[in-house]
């Protein structure tokens, strides 16, 4: 009986001793998988930080840029208008990172005027940067191709532009301009936002067409300070003296579209402000559903809006109004931005214009904890070979071979061609990112119809 005893005690220990193991292993698999949560949680709380922190930027240089509007119409001198061309280019940095913030369902795509949250396009994007323009609604555009049914002339037009026709539109203001943004239902017929204030500072880029015979030169629009002297016999539209009514109705326009930029800015830096943003609390809260988010939108940046739209179309037609910055020669620095806010957001990094650095924990991060090393390094080496091929496209520009010489053909169309292979290699990866990390989000390359295979 004492041995029973003894033999029931130890069948008993060892028992014990076996189902301890299994629980140890469950506290130490627990204690991975919150270690994984919390680093979840922080990368979506950095890049709705680094969002904040990206949008105020864009604000605070709108808010730059008025100034400089503001001193141009008050005294319209070349040193005037070229400051306020800096301060449009500058402007232009901050916003060209915050693309990547599309696509999401966020407040830049879904934000209402009024402040409520409605479908894709009810959001300010479009009033910010639309494009192409059909620069007629606007302002005159050049007599050799007034009357095209190109770009500059929208299919839904007004007796006469806005500017010129004073007895049909005795006011400019926000609201007139506001109220024919895509006029007829005619997305040409784009009234605000960046590129109507870029077409207002620059004119049309009237350089030669590209045939064999004439490479385009590389100077952006020419509109001269005249446009905008407002005293009899000296305003102009163009080449042609008007009267000064029309200079003062065009400075009228400039200011409007620049306190319009500020205003929807605004809306959306409000959504993404971390205490009392409306967004900003709820893509915290919802960590899976904004992991998910943050990689379709990188994705779907890369591959649809930036390679299809932005770059390959422009390339295949070798269509200057195309081109995304097309009066001011820009379209460098939009293709360098875009591509930069795409891996900003994988690494969750962001330099402010102040110079103030946000980081955090990065999806690079996130892989190397799940296991997938070989994953995170291919990601962040892909994104760095878009951003080395990207900056070979600026620094030519930068050195007089801009967007729109480079995409004609027997010039430098390899360097563009590298950035849509880039984006496209790019999105293959953040689309295995996805599935390792068991993420569910929209397709990615459902915003273009353009072929990317080269």
């Amino acid at each position: 009986m004492k041995n029973q005893n003894l033999l029931g005690l130890s069948v008993s220990l060892l028992l014990v001793s076996c189902s301890q193991a299994p629980v140890e292993s469950d506290t130490t698999a627990q204690s991975g998988s919150n270690e994984i949560a919390q680093l979840q949680q922080q990368i979506v709380k950095t890049n709705a930080d680094i969002a904040f922190a990206v949008y105020e930027d864009a604000l605070i240089s709108a808010n730059a840029l008025l100034e400089k509007v503001e001193a141009f119409i008050a005294q319209p001198d070349e040193a005037n208008l070229q400051a306020a061309k800096a301060a449009w280019l500058a402007s232009r940095e901050p916003y060209g990172q915050s693309e990547v913030y599309r696509f999401r369902n966020g407040p830049i795509d879904v934000l209402a005027s009024d402040g409520t949250y409605g479908e894709e396009g009810d959001g300010p994007e479009g009033r910010l940067n639309a494009w192409p323009l059909g620069e007629a609604i606007i302002d005159y555009v050049a007599v050799e191709i007034d009357g095209s049914a190109g770009p500059e002339n929208p299919a839904t037009q007004l007796q006469g532009s806005l500017i010129a026709n004073v007895d049909a539109y005795p006011e400019i203001n926000k609201e007139v301009i506001s109220q024919y943004f895509e006029h007829g239902e005619d997305e040409r017929n784009v009234t605000t936002g960046y590129h109507a204030i870029e077409f207002l500072l620059w004119g049309q880029d009237l350089n030669a067409d590209g045939s064999a015979a004439a490479i385009r030169d590389n100077t952006p629009g020419q509109r001269p300070v005249s446009d905008y002297l407002v005293k009899a016999g000296e305003c102009t539209s163009g080449e042609v003296n008007v009267s000064e009514v029309v200079c003062q109705r065009r400075g009228d326009y400039l200011l409007a579209a620049t306190q319009l930029l500020i205003d929807d800015l605004t809306l959306v830096v409000d959504a993404w402000h971390p205490e009392t943003g409306s967004h900003y609390q709820t893509f915290t809260a919802n960590t899976n559903s904004s992991l998910s988010k943050i990689l379709e939108s990188m994705g779907r940046l890369s591959f649809g809006e930036l390679a299809g739209e932005r770059i390959n179309i422009a390339l295949s037609t070798d269509s200057q109004e195309d081109e995304h910055s097309c009066f001011s020669d820009n379209t460098h620095r939009d293709i360098y931005l875009n591509a930069l806010g795409v891996q900003n957001s994988y690494l969750n990094q962001y330099t402010r214009i102040s110079g103030e650095q946000v980081t955090g924990p990065s999806f690079a991060d996130l892989l190397n904890a799940v296991e997938k090393n070989d994953l995170a390094t291919s990601l962040t080496d892909a994104l760095s070979k878009t951003m080395q091929a990207a900056a070979v496209v600026d620094e030519k520009a930068k050195a007089g071979i801009p967007f729109d010489v480079l995409i004609q053909e027997g010039v430098n169309q390899p360097d563009i061609k590298a950035v849509i292979t880039g984006l496209v290699a790019q999105t293959d990866i953040i689309e295995q990112a996805i599935q390792a990390l068991s993420l569910s989000t929209g397709e990615l390359r459902q915003d273009t119809e353009e072929d990317l295979s080269q």
